[in-house]
C-alpha cells in the first residue's frame, strides 16, 4: 500500500476554513458588541430623560462600575456618554442601522468625533466597509480630508473632464495627499516614484484599496522602441490595467499623447480579453483645468489628470470650498 501524499494546496485549504471561520467569530462579536452599546446607550439616554439630574446618573453609573468591575474597559464616564451619544445619534436614521454593526467600535468614535454632519459620518461608514479601514486607516483618511475631497471631485466642471471622469468610472480623485512620503527638495520625478513604492501601503490607501500593483518602470514595446511606465496597477472593480505617470511640475498637453501611446501598448499586448480599456492617470504637482479640458478633448484612451500634494491640506478651506459649491448648486436650482 502507497504512502499517503499531502501537498501545501490541500494544507492551504484547510487554512483557509479556519481562516473563514474566525472571520465570521469576530464578525459576530463585534455585532454584539455594536448592539450592546447601543442598548446601553438607549437605556442611559432614556434614564437621563426621567431624572433630574441625567448628568449624575451617567457619573453614579461609571462610579459603579469602578467599584464592582474595575477590570471593565470603557465603562467610566467618558465611555458612557459615548455610549449614549452612539444611539441618540444614530436611533431614527434606518439608512445608518444597516452600517452600524459593520464598523469596529473604535472607528464608530473616531466618526463621532471627527464628522460635522450626517452625510459625512456615512460617507465615512460606507467607506469602512468596502474598504475595510483599520482605526489607523480611518484616521488617517478623516485627517486628510478625504470626504472634502471626495464631494468636490464630484463637481461638474467641464465636458472633456466631465468625459473622462465617466470613463474611469467616476473613482478618481482631483486631488490626492500624499503626505506620507519623504521626498528630499528638490522634488524629483524618480524620488517621487521611488517614495511611493517604499510607501506602497499609504498610496494604495489614499488611491483605493481595489487597487493591486503590478510593477514600476513597467516596460512596454511600440516598434523598435522601449518605453517605461512610471507605475502600473490593475483596478479590481474596473477590470483594467491603471498607468500611473508621475509629474513634479504643473500639467503639460504633451503628457495626455504620451500616456495615450502607453494605453494603447497595454491594451494591444498586456489586456487580456475578458478585461477593459486601460486607463491613465496623470499625476501632477499643478494643474489649469482649462488646460486639461483642451488636452482631453482629443484623448483616444480613458485619462484623468489629477493634482497631489505632498503635505496635508487645511481641512478647513477645503470644508470652506465645499460649502460654496453647495450653496452655489441650491441656488442654482431655485
Amino acid at each position: 500500500m502507497g504512502e499517503l501524499v499531502l501537498n501545501e494546496e490541500q494544507f492551504g485549504h484547510v487554512i483557509d476554513i479556519i481562516e473563514s471561520a474566525k472571520e465570521r467569530a469576530f464578525r459576530k462579536v463585534n455585532e454584539e458588541l455594536i448592539l450592546m452599546y447601543r442598548d446601553i446607550g438607549e437605556y442611559i439616554s432614556m434614564q437621563s430623560e426621567k431624572t433630574e439630574y441625567g448628568d449624575s446618573f451617567v457619573q453614579k453609573l461609571a462610579d459603579f462600575f469602578a467599584t464592582n468591575y474595575p477590570d471593565l474597559k470603557g465603562f467610566n464616564r467618558r465611555g458612557l456618554y459615548r455610549m449614549k451619544q452612539f444611539y441618540e445619534l444614530y436611533k431614527d436614521d434606518e439608512i445608518v442601522s444597516t452600517l452600524l454593526t459593520q464598523l469596529s467600535w473604535s472607528n464608530h468614535l473616531k466618526i463621532m468625533s471627527a464628522c460635522k454632519t450626517m452625510e459625512e459620518r456615512i460617507f465615512y461608514m460606507h467607506m469602512c466597509v468596502k474598504e475595510r479601514y483599520s482605526a489607523r486607516e480611518l484616521a488617517r483618511q478623516i485627517d486628510s480630508a478625504y470626504y472634502e475631497r471626495y464631494m468636490l471631485s464630484q463637481q461638474p466642471v467641464t465636458t472633456a473632464i466631465e468625459e473622462a471622469k465617466r470613463a474611469t468610472g467616476n473613482i478618481f480623485l482631483d486631488n490626492y495627499v500624499l503626505d506620507f512620503l519623504d521626498v528630499p527638495e528638490p522634488v524629483l520625478e524618480r524620488d517621487l516614484q521611488k517614495s511611493i513604492i517604499r510607501n506602497l501601503k499609504d498610496f494604495i490607501l489614499e488611491i483605493g484599496k481595489d487597487f493591486t500593483f503590478i510593477g514600476e518602470e513597467y516596460r512596454v514595446q511600440v516598434g523598435k522602441h522601449d518605453y517605461y511606465i512610471d507605475l502600473l496597477f490593475y483596478h479590481r472593480g474596473l477590470s483594467c490595467l491603471v498607468a500611473f505617470e508621475l509629474k513634479i511640475g504643473e500639467f503639460k498637453p504633451e503628457y495626455v499623447g504620451k500616456i495615450n501611446l502607453y494605453l494603447e501598448a497595454l491594451d494591444r499586448e498586456v489586456k487580456k480579453e475578458n478585461e477593459n480599456p486601460s486607463v491613465g492617470i496623470i499625476l501632477c504637482a499643478s494643474k489649469d483645468d482649462e488646460v486639461v479640458e483642451f488636452a482631453l478633448s482629443r484623448s483616444l484612451s480613458p485619462t484623468m489628470v489629477s493634482e497631489y500634494n505632498l503635505k496635508l491640506i487645511d481641512k478647513k478651506l477645503l470644508q470652506k470650498k465645499l460649502k460654496e459649491y453647495i450653496e452655489l448648486a441650491d441656488t442654482a436650482e431655485e
